[in-house]
C-alpha cells in the first residue's frame, strides 16, 4: 500500500501541470448557461464524532499500524510492537498539513486516504504517551496551493481554515479536557495554523496557558528575537531549552546540512527586521550537534520524494510500516545565510550493511526542488524524540516530573 508521509501529496500537486481541457466550439447564438454556485461546505459540528480524524475511544486513522522495524549498524534487526497507553495521563491535539485531494478551494469534511495517511505517520505514534484529537477542517487545498504557487487567484480561504480549528479547540476545551494538560502538535499549514491559536487564544488566557505542555510547531517559521526565546510572533510563550521545561515552543524546519536552503527559500527565514525563524532540535534541547530517534517510513518519503531503495546490502524486505536506523542520522540547529534552520546528517559509513543515504527530498520529474529542503521528514527525523519529549514535559507539568536521561 503506498504511504504518504504528511505533505508528499502536497508536491505532487503543485508539481503537476494542469490538465488542459477541450470542448467542441460553441455556436455564437447559443446560450451558454450560468456558472454554478460556489458550492457551500457547511462547517463542522465537533460535539460529534463526525468532526473528528481522530479521536479517542474508537478505531480510526489514528489506531493504525506503528509497528518499527529497528536496524542496528550491524545489519540485525528486530521488529518492536507498538503499543498504546489505554490511560494515558495528558492530551495531544493535532493539526494536519496541507494534504487534501478535493478540487476545491478549500476541502470537504470527508476522510480520504490522504488524511488517514497523514494522521497515521504523523500522530498515530502519540497514542504511546497521549490522548490524540485531531480535527476536521476545511483546509486549503492542493489544488489552490497549486494556484497560488503558478502565480494564479486563488478562492481560497485561509481564515475560514482557521477559524474551523479554533472551534474545534474551543469544543475540546469545554467537551473533553477538563483540566489536563495538552500538548499542541502541527506540521506545515497545521502548524501555522496552531501558532495563530496559540498567538491570538491560548496566550491571551491566563486559565488556558496553564493547561499548555508543550506546542510542536513544526515545518513553519516561527519568528523569535534574534538571541532571544520570546517576543516575536509570540509574545508569552518561550522556546524549550530543556526537558522538563513546560509551557514552550519548539520549533524547525528542515535541510540536509551538506544542502543549505538557498536564497529563494520559504522555510528558515522571516520577514520582521530583528527577527529569526527557530530553530528547536528535540534531540539537543540545550544546543549543539546530537543523533535523533528518526522512524521513518519504510517505503519511503511520500509521492513527491524519490523511493526509498533497500535498507541494507542484502535487499532483505522491511514488513513494518515504520524504520528505525539507531545512529544513522544526526541533526543540529545552524544559522547559515540568514536561515535558521536543522541541519541533518546521515552518517554513512559504507562498511556496514545499512544504506549510507534516507530520502525525503521533493523531487520532480527527477531535479530535487532545494528550497523544501526535507520538508517531507521534517518529523520522521526526530519523531522518537518528540514522542518522549512530550513524556517529560507533561511529567513536570503534572508536578512528578521524571528523572531526565543520561548524556551519551
Amino acid at each position: 500500500m503506498k504511504r504518504l508521509l504528511f505533505v508528499g501529496a502536497l508536491f505532487m500537486a503543485v508539481a503537476a501541470p494542469a490538465l488542459a481541457q477541450t470542448a467542441p466550439a460553441m455556436p455564437a447564438s447559443v446560450a451558454l448557461p450560468s456558472a454554478p454556485p460556489p458550492v457551500i461546505i457547511p462547517a463542522p459540528d465537533y460535539n460529534t464524532d463526525a468532526g473528528w480524524l481522530c479521536l479517542p475511544g474508537r478505531q480510526d486513522a489514528c489506531t493504525v499500524d506503528q509497528n518499527v522495524t529497528v536496524i542496528t549498524g550491524d545489519g540485525k534487526r528486530m521488529v518492536v510492537k507498538f503499543k498504546a497507553d489505554p490511560a494515558p495521563k495528558y492530551d495531544c491535539f493535532y493539526v494536519y498539513p496541507t494534504v487534501s485531494l478535493d478540487p476545491t478551494p478549500n476541502s470537504d469534511l470527508n476522510i480520504g486516504p490522504e488524511e488517514k495517511q497523514v494522521a497515521a505517520s504523523q500522530a498515530a505514534r502519540f497514542t504511546a504517551k497521549c490522548r490524540v484529537y485531531a480535527p476536521l477542517y476545511r483546509q486549503v487545498t492542493l489544488a489552490a496551493l497549486r494556484d497560488i504557487m503558478a502565480g494564479k487567484a486563488s478562492a481560497a480561504d485561509r481564515k475560514l481554515a482557521y477559524l474551523d480549528v479554533e472551534a474545534a479547540w474551543r469544543t475540546y476545551r469545554d467537551k473533553y479536557q477538563v483540566g489536563r494538560g495538552v500538548v499542541l502538535i502541527g506540521h506545515s499549514q497545521g502548524a501555522g495554523i496552531l501558532k495563530q491559536l496559540l498567538a491570538e487564544v491560548i496566550e491571551n488566557d491566563p486559565s488556558q496557558r496553564r493547561l499548555l505542555i508543550a506546542a510542536y510547531l513544526l515545518g513553519t517559521n516561527v519568528a523569535v528575537p534574534a538571541g532571544g526565546d520570546v517576543g516575536g510572533d509570540l509574545k508569552r510563550t518561550k522556546l524549550c531549552k530543556a526537558m522538563d521545561q513546560y509551557g514552550c515552543v519548539v520549533s524547525y524546519v528542515t535541510f540536509r546540512a551538506d544542502s543549505p536552503p538557498p536564497e529563494n527559500s520559504r522555510f528558515g527565514k522571516v520577514p520582521q527586521p530583528g527577527m529569526v525563524a527557530a530553530c528547536v532540535n528535540p534531540a539537543a534541547l540545550g544546543g549543539g550537534k546530537a543523533v535523533t530517534d528518526a522512524i521513518l517510513g519504510a517505503k519511503g518519503a511520500g509521492l513527491a520524494s524519490a523511493p526509498m531503495g533497500p535498507w541494507t546490502s542484502d535487499n532483505a524486505p522491511v514488513t513494518t510500516p515504520f524504520v528505525s536506523v539507531p545512529g544513522l542520522i544526526s541533526a543540529e540547529c545552524v544559522s547559515n545565510g540568514g536561515f535558521n534552520y536543522l541541519a541533518v546528517t546521515v552518517n554513512a559509513n559504507p562498511q556496514d550493511p545499512r544504506t549510507d543515504t534516507i530520502v525525503g527530498d521533493v523531487v520532480v520529474n527527477g531535479a530535487t526542488l532545494k528550497d523544501w529542503g526535507l520538508h517531507l521528514i521534517d518529523m520522521p527525523v526526530e519523531m522518537g524524540n518528540l514522542v518522549s519529549l512530550s513524556e517529560y514535559q507533561a511529567a513536570s507539568w503534572r508536578g512528578t516530573p521524571l528523572d531526565l536521561p543520561k548524556k551519551k
